[in-house]
């Protein structure tokens, strides 16, 4: 039986469906099963997420001994009990052997090729109050949201370096970034850009379909956390306070068509065990109900930002490598993501290891490649707006600068030096590896 019909009979039979269910499920494998989404709404990750045993899946993993971890090593598919045997200690000391494994699963699924992309920041305005973020509504910050010509001035230059993979983000602000501002975006870059992803506040499926349909192919969202306590701790205000309305956001952007989905936490704010056991299980139940669409896994921690908030559990360099590899072997086909992030040696060390994606050349502020927007900045800033006139509800006009960045990156080189480092590592950068027509 397709794995996908063996999936969708184990979710039948947690809910006492008849057995009849079963036999369609065999006798229809080519059904659509955005379709069945679509008809039970109350299907997804959230309501699954809460009765997971996550807690005593950080204890097993921090108590496994090294018999139990080589035994993981030794079966051909994983389960979410032996992803956590490979993120203890005792898998840390065989470090070497996971790094092995996860660089020959990896060519042999993916090849010696690295994607390229980039981000191109849309705005810097946002509803929410994240105590992490650059970008939060409580940092006084210089904040633009290009226009939709300006938007293209910076595809433009993207393109002129030879991406065909761009991700367009921006914050969640519903007047500044609207559904129809982002289609319009999104229809201005379609045509010239093969691939366009997006990183934007949570919506309905509803407003994910014209989005699709004016040309974004793929949806990235980070839960940020997955631990509940710290996840209200931090997002004091804004829509994004809402953890399960986020944990949902891939199903609903599947439900939308579209054909690639991005998850991952921010490591730094909770227990990175428990972040990594929770994206896990995430991916998992992405696999099996939203098995339509390719998955890819990010691997960021916190950077510097606006409001300089510390890491509260930082993820260290050794423990970042164990887990890329850990997700590896844990999902052999499943996109892995280093961003700009990460420092050149660190990402220089990772390449061979699991990493099939990253950006370059980065700029996480609106107008970074072609300083567009600047005649239109404004200063926000902590709580209210700075008005320009005494009793005026105007924004206040900033000085001449540079909107502010969501973080500071840690990788500064051009697009073409990561491209040569790719190359000098024996592996082939792909600015594109897909054409539209293919899918239509």
């Amino acid at each position: 039986m397709p794995r996908y019909a063996r999936a969708e009979w184990n979710w039948w039979q947690c809910r006492d469906a008849p057995p009849c269910n079963h036999v369609a499920f065999q006798l229809l494998p080519c059904l659509d099963f955005r379709l069945i989404f679509a008809t039970f709404p109350g299907v997804s990750f959230a309501t699954e997420f809460d009765a997971l045993p996550l807690g005593a899946l950080v204890q097993r993993s921090l108590g496994a001994p090294t018999a139990a971890v080589r035994e993981s090593l030794g079966k051909s598919k994983l389960s979410l009990q032996d992803f956590a045997h490979l993120l203890s200690p005792a898998a840390g000391e065989l470090l070497e052997v996971l790094g092995r494994r996860s660089q020959q699963l990896t060519r042999q699924r993916f090849g010696k090729v690295i994607r390229l992309f980039a981000p191109l920041y849309l705005s810097n305005e946002c509803l929410n109050n994240c105590k992490y973020c650059g970008f939060s509504r409580a940092n006084p910050i210089v904040r633009v949201t290009l226009s939709v010509e300006e938007a293209r001035r910076e595809a433009g230059a993207l393109l002129e370096q030879g991406f065909r993979n761009i991700l367009l983000v921006a914050g969640e602000h519903p007047k500044c970034v609207s559904t129809t501002y982002l289609r319009e975006c999104v229809a201005a870059l379609h045509a010239a850009v093969p691939s366009l992803s997006l990183e934007v506040g949570a919506l309905a499926t509803e407003q994910y379909r014209p989005l699709v349909a004016a040309g974004a192919d793929g949806l990235v969202v980070y839960q940020e956390t997955y631990d509940r306590a710290v996840y209200a701790d931090l997002h004091t205000s804004g829509p994004k306070r809402n953890f399960d309305w986020r944990l949902e956001t891939p199903e609903r952007a599947y439900a939308a068509g579209f054909r690639r989905l991005g998850i991952s936490p921010l490591y730094g704010l909770a227990d990175w065990r428990y972040e990594a056991l929770s994206v896990a299980a995430h991916a998992d139940y992405l696999l099996r109900h939203c098995w339509k669409a390719f998955l890819t896994i990010s691997l960021t921690r916190l950077r510097p930002a606006a409001g300089e908030f510390a890491p509260r559990t930082p993820l260290a360099d050794r423990d970042l490598v164990q887990l890329l590899c850990a997700l590896r072997l844990m999902f052999p086909d499943a996109g892995l993501v280093l961003s700009t992030r990460e420092s050149p040696k660190m990402r220089n060390g990772l390449i061979p290891l699991g990493v099939t994606l990253m950006s370059a050349g980065s700029h996480t502020e609106p107008g970074g490649y072609t300083g567009a927007g600047r005649q239109h900045l404004r200063q926000r800033a902590r709580g209210p707006l700075m008005p320009a006139v005494a009793g005026s509800s105007e924004w206040a006009p900033a000085p001449p600068a540079n909107a502010t960045e969501q973080f500071s990156i840690a990788d500064p080189r051009s697009p073409h030096e990561v491209a040569d480092l790719i190359r000098g590592l024996g592996y082939e950068p792909v600015w594109k590896d897909w054409d539209r027509a293919l899918t239509e």
